[in-house]
């Protein structure tokens, strides 16, 4: 008995049966289209292939013999998959020996092997546990040669650096330019490997390209079918497919027969940019975009249920994510200290009435326009902070000097430009370099060599600046926070830069919060001073992570700003429930 015809098109499965079959399925598989309709569009990859052939099983239907064959090839897939997971997971299997100048671990080996089993992986474990030695494991085995490393713009120099540690044999080139040029690896009279021009003597290319994000626009064609394995280092880069270096970034991983993302925070805010970052590591495991906000999704911008997309990622084998306890790397804890400072009440007076009206607009209830509202609170959550950080800045700098008669060196993270700007005035006397978002490459490397090898004694890093920076723990063990962020993860991010391994001594992180503005409400809702944020990793918590105010927040910052002052309104409504901004 056949209760329908299962057809293979246009890589999907394409399945026409009895009504009561069709309810069943939909139930089965929640990521198909919920409308009424004879035929039902699945996607084709292996897990849905296996799970398809087991629906089928009580359900018999009609294939096509081609069909039939590769449903049960890819199902087969899936279950293989499935078992060298687990035997990797469960210590079962060993790790591949890959064969590195300096060993790596046996955990960043395992991430290693767990990505050639499916041909890509998502590495989200703890800041400082050796993502990258992880991923270079891979660049040991010639198969997988020449390799992409994508990373931010200020770290392509680090990239190269830990290459030459552990893989000094392979030849790295630097990407110089927006526009594609021929490259060509050769060697100096002294046999050190160095990068050269293209020469027609010497047609071969580098064993590994390293790019920043932006230039890759323009070499997605030259590269594609080229390289064989792309790391995307900071994968969460990944998350807004508008953009040119997404399109390039899935053209170049689509050809490569390996793939790895980097990043102990794979996801902003938008629960859907997930499936963006996912399908350039692991093109089509979460089936279509439609699918899959269908299936994980209660809007097109929020995941219904994190901890359990957490769980089905692991279980699949799509990403790992590993705490320094689970894998014995633990580090004595980093205390994190909360300070109460002085705030100079007259900058916070500047900015009253301007602040006074915004708040109005973003607690009024029913009296302005959603976008109104929605530019109300950023302009409102701009001008608040920035006057607050400024106004605490002179007190800011005094504690950073009072720590620098007893420590040698202290990092300083900041937002805003003004900020710097009164810091580096204050403190010049110990030489203090920047590095936030506006020094060029170059420059940001020049700060960190002045830093651990010069005689600057401070380092001013912007908070969302530094990702990914290493070398700093060598040197620093004290880190200030003179401004704050809305996002937990940005504090440990920046912990992480110092409080990682090498580092020799305790480590300490002063938060300098003022009583007024707006460090109150975010260090409230932060939980800083209940000591919630201690940046340890649940490789089982939710897989969001907040990198912007939220509307709640912003409201509840607009609430206590006004009270403070007095100000009240008719018709004021705070409401979970309210509008999102």
């Amino acid at each position: 008995m056949s209760f329908g015809e299962i057809r293979h098109q246009s890589g999907a499965w394409q399945i026409t049966c009895e009504p009561h079959v069709r309810n069943r399925l939909r139930r089965v598989f929640p990521q198909v289209s919920q409308r009424v309709g004879e035929t039902i569009v699945l996607s084709d990859n292996i897990e849905n292939a296996r799970d398809l052939l087991w629906f089928t099983e009580r359900y018999p239907m009609t294939m096509a013999t081609k069909a039939k064959s590769l449903l049960k090839s890819r199902s087969k897939s899936h279950e293989e998959s499935e078992t060298l997971i687990a035997q990797l997971l469960n210590n079962i299997q060993s790790p591949d020996n890959f064969e590195l100048a300096k060993p790596a671990r046996e955990y960043q080996k395992l991430a290693g092997s767990l990505a050639k089993i499916k041909s890509g992986l998502l590495l989200a474990d703890d800041v400082g546990l050796g993502k990258t030695v992880s991923s270079i494991c891979a660049m040991a085995q010639k198969e997988h040669l020449p390799v992409l490393v994508v990373t931010l713009t200020h770290l392509p120099e680090q990239w190269r650096d830990e290459i030459a540690k552990f893989a000094p044999n392979l030849v790295v080139h630097i990407l110089k330019s927006g526009q594609p040029y021929n490259l060509v690896s050769s060697l100096n009279p002294h046999g050190d490997k160095q990068e050269a021009l293209f020469s027609e003597d010497c047609p071969r290319m580098p064993d590994v390209i390293i790019s920043n994000y932006h230039k890759l626009g323009g070499w997605s064609e030259t590269l594609s079918g080229v390289v064989k394995y792309v790391v995307f280092d900071e994968a969460q880069e990944l998350r807004r497919n508008e953009s040119n270096k997404y399109w390039a970034a899935k053209h170049i991983a689509s050809k490569a027969i390996l793939r790895m993302g980097l990043s102990a925070t794979p996801i902003y805010n938008m629960g859907h940019e997930f499936f963006n970052v996912i399908d350039v590591i692991l093109p089509g495991c979460l089936g279509t975009k439609e699918e899959f906000i269908r299936e994980w999704c209660s809007t097109e911008n929020q995941i219904k249920d994190p901890k359990a997309l957490g769980a089905y990622l692991r279980r699949e084998g799509i990403m790992l994510r590993r705490t320094r306890k689970e894998v014995g790397r633990e580090l004595p804890p980093c205390p994190k200290i909360i300070q109460t400072i002085h705030t100079d009440s007259n900058i916070l007076d500047r900015v009253r009435g301007s602040a006074i009206e915004l708040a109005k607009i973003i607690l009024a209830n029913g009296q302005s326009y959603r976008g109104e509202k929605f530019h109300a609170s950023e302009e409102f959550n701009v001008i608040l902070r920035q006057a607050t950080g400024i106004g605490k800045a002179p007190y800011v700098a005094e504690f950073v000097r009072l720590l620098l008669a007893s420590e040698q060196k202290v990092i300083l993270f900041g937002w805003h430009r003004q900020v710097y700007d009164i810091w580096m005035e204050q403190l010049a006397e110990f030489k203090p370099v920047l590095y936030t978002g506006s020094e060029s490459p170059k420059q940001k490397q020049a700060s960190k060599e002045a830093f651990v090898n010069g005689d600057s004694r401070l380092m001013i890093i912007s908070l969302r600046a530094g990702a990914g920076l290493d070398g700093l723990q060598d040197v620093c063990k004290v880190g200030v926070f003179g401004e704050i962020d809305w996002s937990p993860g940005v504090h440990t991010q920046c912990i992480g830069r110092y409080h990682r391994d090498g580092q020799s001594d305790p480590s300490l992180a002063y938060f300098l919060l003022s009583d007024e503005g707006s460090d109150p409400v975010i260090a409230d809702i932060l939980g800083l001073k209940k000591g919630q944020s201690d940046g340890v990793l649940d490789p089982n918590a939710e897989l969001l992570e907040t990198l912007a105010a939220e509307s709640g927040s912003i409201k509840k910052l607009a609430k206590v700003y006004l009270e403070k002052l007095g100000v009240t309104l008719p018709a004021l409504e705070i409401a979970d429930q309210g509008f999102e901004v």
